[in-house]
């Protein structure tokens, strides 16, 4: 892949070697298709039938040229995964996030892709973008982020590692995998000689772990025109795509008092932190209303215990099943006020991000189905319950799927780990959907 190890040889562009005669226009003896559901589909079941019969017709032999290319690509993504897991890239770290951010852009400009760094105030986001076949078509727009939640050190004490058929190790699965599998998708494609069938854009934010608080004017600036969204996190666990997602917002609760001396002159002094207690008992009162979760994330303040403490502060974490649960919060969070004299209460949100709601029928998860089928997989979807980038254009009613990333789990905590049995078929899923025509996905405009 872009940039490997020596020991890993060439680009993964390159890493299969020449197509050896698989030609995407003229079929392919490759052998069975790879997938979580066992012998490949032949196109005679009702899903299956349809895209073999429809979508799949225009690039006769794809479905087993992309699963065998993938199961020989799945070695080098592997290796790729763990290579961007061992760059350490936590929120806010400029100089790490930048680094791994050039490192991307060249893996992705091997497989043909044009790419630029766009600024932030906390680390580089990446614009990468493939030329489709038909560039006429509205672009397929792929969400994804190179920020993860662990602190710089993470690795001494716990490297990445490969262990009973999984790759483990800090942001393997949230993201570097999904990254990897997006790199070797698009390589597998270039390898046989392919291009997307549109134009295929990519936004990595360096700050999706908080947020989002810059990257998110990104994303709305590539949803403007998109027949369609994806979303790079990992799937459910089992490996299901994501519909929905909760809306999800951080908030700052900060308290000012007075400080004085916690002996002589206690009364003249107001205790900011006594105050953030009495203000965070009442908040959980009222986030305890239906549709809403809180999670007092952090919570810091005061000085020295022989002093009233002059100021205090909690970041709080919201969750939000419904738009109208998310708005009624906000809305009680911003009223608040001092519960005592001479205190100061301040509430500022400093990200969020809309519910991502379910709806009824789901053209682009059916025609994911579809392509699955036809490579040997069993694939559905589910809501998630965690918030990103892709709850800003599902909020909107953009065709928009999350979780093509690497399938694992352990987001977020020590036993974060993605299944290397499951990288092939992801690679072949993604490269199958940028590679073939998407239906209409809406009553009006191209989808």
């Amino acid at each position: 892949m872009a940039v490997p190890a020596a020991a890993d040889g060439e680009a993964l562009v390159a890493a299969t070697g020449p197509a050896a005669g698989v030609g995407v226009g003229a079929g392919s003896a490759a052998g069975p298709a790879a997938g979580a559901a066992g012998p490949a589909n032949s196109g005679t079941t009702a899903a299956g039938g349809a895209i073999a019969s429809g979508t799949t017709a225009a690039l006769p032999g794809l479905p087993q040229a992309l699963s065998a290319r993938a199961r020989t690509l799945a070695g080098a993504v592997r290796r790729r995964c763990a290579d961007l897991a061992r760059i350490e890239s936590p929120s806010g770290d400029a100089p790490r996030l930048d680094a791994l951010a050039e490192e991307l852009a060249a893996g992705f400009r091997a497989t043909g892709a044009t790419a630029r760094r766009e600024p932030g105030p906390a680390g580089d986001h990446l614009v990468i973008e493939w030329q489709g076949r038909d560039e006429s078509l509205p672009h397929l727009l792929v969400v994804g982020h190179h920020d993860t939640v662990w602190p710089v050190g993470t690795l001494a004490d716990w490297p990445v590692a490969e262990q009973d058929g999984r790759l483990s190790g800090p942001g393997v699965v949230d993201m570097k995998g999904g990254l990897a599998v997006l790199e070797g998708a698009l390589a597998l494609l270039a390898d046989l000689g392919e291009r997307p069938h549109r134009t295929v854009r990519l936004v990595v934010v360096s700050d999706e772990e908080v947020g989002s608080p810059d990257g998110r004017r990104l994303v709305e600036r590539q949803l403007r025109g998109a027949a369609a969204v994806l979303g790079l996190e990992p799937p459910h666990p089992d490996g299901r795509l994501k519909t929905a997602r909760r809306g999800s917002t951080r908030v700052r609760l900060t308290v000012t008092g007075r400080e004085a001396h916690a002996g002589n002159d206690a009364h003249d002094g107001v205790s900011a932190v006594d105050e953030l207690v009495d203000q965070l008992v009442l908040v959980r009162s009222l986030a305890g209303q239906p549709g809403t979760e809180l999670n007092a994330g952090r919570i810091s303040g005061g000085s020295r215990a022989n002093v009233v403490a002059g100021r205090a502060e909690a970041e709080l974490g919201l969750r939000f099943s419904t738009v109208e649960a998310q708005r009624r919060t906000l809305d009680n969070l911003a009223r608040l006020t001092a519960l005592r004299p001479g205190a100061r209460v301040r509430t500022e949100v400093l990200s969020s991000r809309p519910a991502w709601p379910e709806r009824t029928g789901n053209p682009l998860l059916r025609h994911v189905r579809s392509l699955a089928a036809v490579l040997g997989q069993q694939l559905d979807g589910a809501p998630a319950g965690g918030a990103g980038d892709t709850n800003l254009p599902g909020s909107r009613g953009l065709p928009t799927l999350d979780g093509f990333g690497a399938v694992g789990a352990g987001a977020h905590a020590r036993h974060e780990h993605i299944r290397l049995d499951q990288l092939a078929p992801r690679i072949a899923l993604l490269a199958a959907l940028l590679a073939v025509p998407l239906p209409r996905l809406r009553d009006r405009g191209e989808g």
